[in-house]
């Protein structure tokens, strides 16, 4: 399963993410946001459009990673992704 991840080099969830999705032998396409700015630029459009950053922008917090998976599905949730693969 093709999976997309909006993270951070610099995020130790992000980093925790990617190792396991390695582990469970997934295709990764990782976009860096604090490496690119096309890759900035998808982050903040998902932060501002997706319902599932709605408690993370009321929390103060970043919300990394986001996950998108080729069905369609958007969460930041890892085990959620876990339980897909």
């Amino acid at each position: 399963m093709k999976i997309t991840i909006i993270g951070s080099h610099l995020c130790p969830d992000t980093l925790y993410a990617l190792n396991k999705l390695i582990d469970r032998k997934a295709s990764i396409d990782f976009k860096n946001l604090s490496a690119d700015l096309k890759d900035l630029k998808a982050y903040l459009a998902a932060r501002e459009s997706e319902p599932a950053y709605e408690a993370v922008k009321e929390n103060g917090g970043i919300g990394i990673p986001f996950f998108i998976l080729e069905d369609g599905t958007k969460t930041l949730d890892l085990d959620e992704v876990l339980e897909k693969l």
